[in-house]
């Protein structure tokens, strides 16, 4: 209770509601939740009270594994454990792969109480014999569908055949698909359900918002968006690790500094972008979807989707990069004609058609300047009751405009794109 003081956790989010009084009475559970909704906290809070009620057995096995699919993620749940149980004597490490093994290797032989680790390296630690399982009491498998994208749900299953049969188990996941739904059942005894939210819906303080464009112009329309002082912090997602470092080659010449994470990122370079964005010493960050679950940061007030992703599923996920801890975002997306596809089957999952912007950034009737454009939240405009009056009608949630006009006055429908870009609408 005194760590929670020092984080400021005042009210408890609905899953660490429903979660937590099932998991002190020791019941199995199955989790469907989608990111930034205070998953880690539901599972973390009760266990590190249950490990220290509870005297450890002698050896030097864990007695609590989280497993999660990415580097980022299994730093980012280890330091919750810490600020959470900074006032308890339990010890705590992580073991992922992109380094070298010797740290984690003897932080496994001084002793643990909570192992966070990613599948791979925690395969191979375990057969080289440094990770033992005799102690182990609970057992979390966090972003369950992730591991199944990334082709980890084989190991993932070799790990589970190695554990005590007699333990606590947590499975959570965004969505269930059948396979982890298989798994559910076979690692899970008579579990409590419980679902949050509608399976891949969307955060509902991101407003969703979408710019039809060509291929050709999205690099210049980014670094438009980007130079509008209400872009305070932004997440940049591409499809490719290659598309990414283009991105921000493209921003440098552009004067815009930006870092990039990816799969061919070291590590240690993946951290220090991951710190100076969390810091604020770096306002941009271009990813791939390694970072769609892996960046849990406060204020992120934008995300742009620079490519559509093909996964609907991953959609959501970057999406719910902003809008994090009860604050608002906004959430762009670059279509050009041949991501019309992925755009319909994003808003068939989502059951939510974004709204189409206006802008003058895209080519139109053959032209191709770039003018900057307002892209953020002006509250100072805000009348009474959410009025805008420099629009004239309600303003949801202290962004601009979500109803989009053409020139003759009467809104567009559907996906149909205007023939003329106006400039002055504030996305």
């Amino acid at each position: 209770m005194r760590a929670l003081q020092v984080e400021k956790y005042l009210t408890p989010t609905p899953i660490q509601i429903q979660a937590i009084p099932h998991l002190l009475a020791r019941r199995d559970l199955l989790g469907l939740a989608q990111t930034g909704t205070g998953k880690t906290a539901a599972f973390a809070l009760p266990m590190l009270q249950l490990l220290a009620q509870t005297p450890a057995p002698k050896g030097r096995g864990p007695r609590a594994l989280i497993l999660t699919p990415t580097r980022e993620l299994a730093l980012q749940i280890l330091e919750s454990f810490r600020a959470y149980g900074r006032f308890l004597s339990l010890r705590s490490a992580a073991v992922f792969g992109g380094v070298g093994q010797k740290p984690q290797v003897d932080a496994l032989a001084r002793g643990l109480d909570i192992l966070v680790a990613t599948p791979g390296r925690l395969l191979d630690l375990t057969a080289q014999g440094h990770v033992r399982y005799d102690r182990l009491s609970f057992f979390v498998l966090d972003e369950a569908d992730r591991m199944l994208d990334m082709g980890f749900l084989r190991d993932v299953r070799k790990i589970i055949a190695a554990l005590p049969k007699e333990r606590q188990t947590l499975l959570f996941s965004a969505t269930m698909p059948k396979d982890i739904a298989s798994l559910a059942d076979t690692m899970l005894k008579h579990p409590v359900r419980i679902e949050v939210s509608p399976v891949a819906s969307t955060v509902e303080l991101v407003e969703q918002r979408v710019i039809f464009v060509a291929g050709a112009d999205k690099p210049a329309l980014l670094s438009a968006i980007l130079l509008d002082p209400l872009v305070v912090r932004t997440l940049i997602f591409a499809r490719t690790k290659h598309g990414a470092d283009r991105i921000a080659a493209r921003l440098a010449r552009d004067g815009i500094g930006a870092s990039v994470i990816h799969g061919n990122k070291s590590q240690g370079a993946r951290q220090r972008a991951l710190n100076d964005f969390r810091a604020g010493g770096l306002r941009v960050l271009v990813a791939t979807d390694i970072a769609a679950r892996g960046i849990d940061i406060d204020d992120v007030s934008h995300v742009i989707n620079f490519d559509i992703p093909n996964v609907p599923e991953s959609y959501v996920h970057r999406i719910g990069r902003t809008a994090r801890a009860g604050a608002s975002g906004i959430a762009l997306s670059f279509c050009d004609p041949a991501e019309r596809a992925y755009l319909r089957d994003i808003e068939r999952l989502t059951k939510l058609p974004l709204s189409v912007i206006d802008h003058p950034g895209a080519r139109q009737n053959g032209a191709s300047a770039v003018a900057p454009i307002a892209l953020g939240r002006r509250f100072a405009s805000k009348g009474a009751n959410g009025v805008n009056p420099r629009r004239g009608h309600a303003d949801r949630s202290g962004g601009g405009s979500t109803r989009h006009r053409s020139h003759s006055g009467t809104p567009y429908r559907g996906r149909e794109e205007p023939q003329n870009w106006r400039s002055d609408v504030s996305l």
